[in-house]
């Protein structure tokens, strides 16, 4: 599950990328609405959490954009302001929740997981193909009661791969939703995560085969 958090706070901006990813979820950070805006209309996020004081663009106006251009990511707002009438106006304008500050980690972390389960295309923490199963909750793949773990970007290409099956995965979507759009990664990163990834697989004796199409990206497929 692939956050943006937009914050102009450079200090708590930090905070929150470094607690996400902690909780091992994908995160993009940026510090201003219009980067926001950006950002979130390349529909490559599963959440957003948005201050609403911010420059460029505030919270409210990036959100009524996104709505109008059919974006419809769930979204939280953080914000240190707690009028009744902003509650009112961010979740009119499309907000799924609203998170005054100060906040608490834990209740941020379970306002954002329950906003990430209300999502329309949301899927349940295990992932299968076959008898192929892969655990979103502990990074693990198993095969009839043979159990791997994976590192973290692993399991996030991993996840990909097992959202899609039997469809192509480019390089660039993986490098763009694993390491975000500004990385220095290339494709020979990709290319050695899936090689280990395929080295677990066998070692499983899982019967399922990650297929390199040329000139167009990776498969998942059944079978070997």
């Amino acid at each position: 599950m692939r956050l943006l958090v937009a914050e102009d706070d450079p200090k708590l901006l930090k905070t929150l990328v470094h607690l996400f990813e902690l909780n091992h979820y994908p995160v993009d950070g940026v510090s201003n609405g219009t980067d926001a805006l950006d950002y979130a209309m390349s529909g490559e996020y599963d959440g957003l959490v948005l201050d609403i004081m911010m420059p460029g663009m505030d919270g409210i106006a990036v959100l009524k954009k996104l709505r109008q251009n059919g974006i419809t990511t769930p979204a939280l707002f953080l914000t240190a302001k707690t009028e009744v009438y902003q509650r009112v106006e961010g979740l009119d304008a499309g907000a799924d929740d609203y998170l005054p500050k100060p906040f608490s980690t834990p209740e941020l972390l379970a306002r954002v997981r329950a906003m990430l389960r209300r999502k329309d295309n949301f899927t349940p923490d295990l992932l299968e193909l076959g008898e192929t199963k892969l655990n979103r909750s502990t990074y693990e793949l198993s095969y009839r009661g043979q159990t791997l773990s994976l590192s973290g970007k692993e399991f996030q290409v991993m996840e990909m791969l097992m959202q899609k099956p039997g469809m192509i995965v480019t390089a660039e979507q993986f490098i763009t939703h694993i390491w975000g759009w500004e990385t220095n990664v290339d494709v020979s990163v990709v290319w050695v995560h899936i090689s280990n990834i395929r080295k677990k697989i066998d070692a499983l004796g899982a019967p399922i085969g990650i297929r390199f199409v040329r000139n167009a990206g990776y498969v998942l497929e059944e079978g070997k």
